[in-house]
């Protein structure tokens, strides 16, 4: 599929012209359907309201929505005129909120009503309910100015978990959206046919990237459903024939757990129209892809990427040549292997994954020393440890950094470690994650208390509650005299998982 389109207005222009009356977005929860052309003029009327607002290229428009049409629109209408999309987790605490829009420099917040009540005392920026974009107007009439996008401007800010205790800025452009969902859907063979399902959280590349940008590429349709449901999972596959779908281990896992609670009562067919599901965030467990393969006849496709890379990466091929375990092979971006002295090591070693390709981010916002060091020798240093095989399959062995993966959602210890040094009767903590059957993993603390003060696990646990998204939260905290330290004073806290309490 040759393309000659510089910007995602371009792309969706091109679209509309191909495939005007097919339909292109459905929304799962009340079962509106949007052709392309109707989806065209719905971004119009939003990017109208925006420029109505004082918009302009290279402002941030905030988005803190629930998984909509809305979201979608949102997106699409920032892109169309230059503005950059500032996706935020619904999941944080107000504090967090306000912290992103500051250090984004957000000009204008479009928000769910549902999450009104996070933003009460917040002054700026200005907030606009966008619950119906169906419902949008605004005094601005006629063409839409016509603002020179290049393919190198921004189009995303996305935060990632910062391993200093604060998120950066990951800078995505046009050309790394358009660039992610060419290689996706050569990849994987999507076309004009398929329909792909977002389940996943659109504050996250992932559902942005794997199944609404590789749609609209492909000429293909999506389908935006609310949340994860296990219970209503393969209703949604059924009813709108769905082919493919991102999740990540965590889900695989529940509708495991909901056949087998169920009785089995969910067969092959009723799953017929599916290809494969996609899988990343965190390695699939072999027993999980196995049962879920056998159970429901349904191939999982794992794949590797980032913030930083758009989504994707890696993908195993789409059939029985894939590597069960592997990440699997890069899908257009270049991928090494290297030491701490950048020089690849062989086949089969140990060392750091590194990336260089159209989709790999331009830099983090506003912090030009996190960018240099990221780009260390030209490439992208990803901190994940891993090695390629002699058949150039990827496997993903370590981090180096002590990232946790919780069901998909990326938390840094460091966060939570700050927060819990504020508590007035906690000296040292350390949070790391541990092994869980259904996230894959869940934080835990170990907490080191001042002379003569007391505090109770519940109490921590609540104190965390008030100032972190919940699944930052630890589940369990376990008090200690003395965390383990190395010769240089540094927290040993691959020692600390030694020290949890059998039982």
């Amino acid at each position: 599929m040759a393309e000659r389109n510089e910007n995602i207005r371009n792309l969706l222009q091109t679209r509309v012209l191909e495939h005007g009356d097919k339909i292109f977005l459905i929304s799962e929860v009340d079962g509106r359907e949007f052709s392309y052309e109707a989806f065209s003029e719905l971004v119009a009327r939003t990017a109208r309201l925006l420029i109505s607002r004082d918009i302009k290229k290279g402002d941030v428009v905030s988005l803190l929505l629930p998984n909509s049409a809305e979201y979608i629109v949102a997106y699409f209408a920032c892109w169309s005129i230059g503005a950059i999309a500032g996706p935020i987790n619904s999941h944080l605490k107000p504090e967090e909120i306000e912290w992103t829009l500051e250090n984004s420099e957000s000009k204008l917040l479009l928000a769910g009503s549902e999450f009104l009540g996070k933003l009460e005392g917040r002054k700026s920026p200005a907030v606009i309910v966008f619950d119906d974009a169906d419902g949008v107007t605004s005094d601005l009439a006629g063409e839409m100015p016509d603002t020179h996008i290049a393919s190198g401007d921004d189009a995303v800010i996305i935060y990632t978990s910062g391993t200093t205790g604060k998120p950066k800025g990951c800078l995505l452009t046009h050309e790394n959206l358009i660039a992610n969902a060419r290689q996706i859907v050569e990849w994987l063979g999507f076309g004009p046919d398929d329909r792909l399902l977002s389940v996943m959280p659109l504050f996250h590349m992932n559902a942005v990237s794997v199944t609404t940008m590789s749609a609209l590429y492909a000429g293909g349709s999506t389908v935006v459903s609310p949340k994860f449901s296990a219970s209503r999972f393969w209703d949604i596959i059924e009813k709108y024939k769905i082919t493919s779908f991102g999740s990540v281990a965590t889900m695989l896992s529940m509708l495991l757990s909901r056949q087998d609670s169920a009785g089995g009562d969910r067969t092959a067919s009723d799953n017929s129209s599916l290809k494969f599901a996609m899988c990343g965030s965190a390695p699939v467990p072999a027993e999980v892809l196995n049962r879920f393969e056998e159970t429901f006849d349904c191939l999982v496709v794992e794949g590797y990427g980032l913030s930083e890379s758009t989504c994707r990466s890696t993908f195993n091929p789409p059939n029985k040549d894939r590597r069960p375990g592997s990440c699997g092979l890069p899908i257009g971006n270049e991928m090494r292997v290297v030491d701490d002295e950048n020089n690849d090591v062989a086949d089969g070693e140990l060392g750091e994954i590194v990336l260089r390709g159209p989709n790999i981010f331009r830099g983090y916002f506003k912090n030009a020393e996190a960018t240099k060091k990221a780009f260390e020798g030209g490439w992208f240093h990803t901190g994940d440890i891993g090695y390629r095989d002699a058949d150039g399959f990827f496997f993903i062995a370590d981090r180096k950094s002590d990232m946790i993966i919780r069901g998909g959602e990326n938390i840094y210890p460091r966060e939570i470690d700050e927060l819990l040094f504020t508590h007035p009767a906690v000296a040292s903590a350390a949070a790391i994650g541990v092994p869980d059957e259904l996230y894959g993993e869940e934080v835990e603390a170990f907490v080191v208390l001042r002379d003569g003060k007391t505090v109770s696990e519940a109490d921590l646990i609540e104190f965390c509650r008030e100032h972190l998204a919940d699944y930052k939260c630890p589940k369990r905290i376990h008090f200690l005299a003395e965390i383990p330290k190395g010769p240089t004073g540094k927290l040993l806290k691959r020692e600390l998982a030694k020290l949890r309490p059998t039982g």
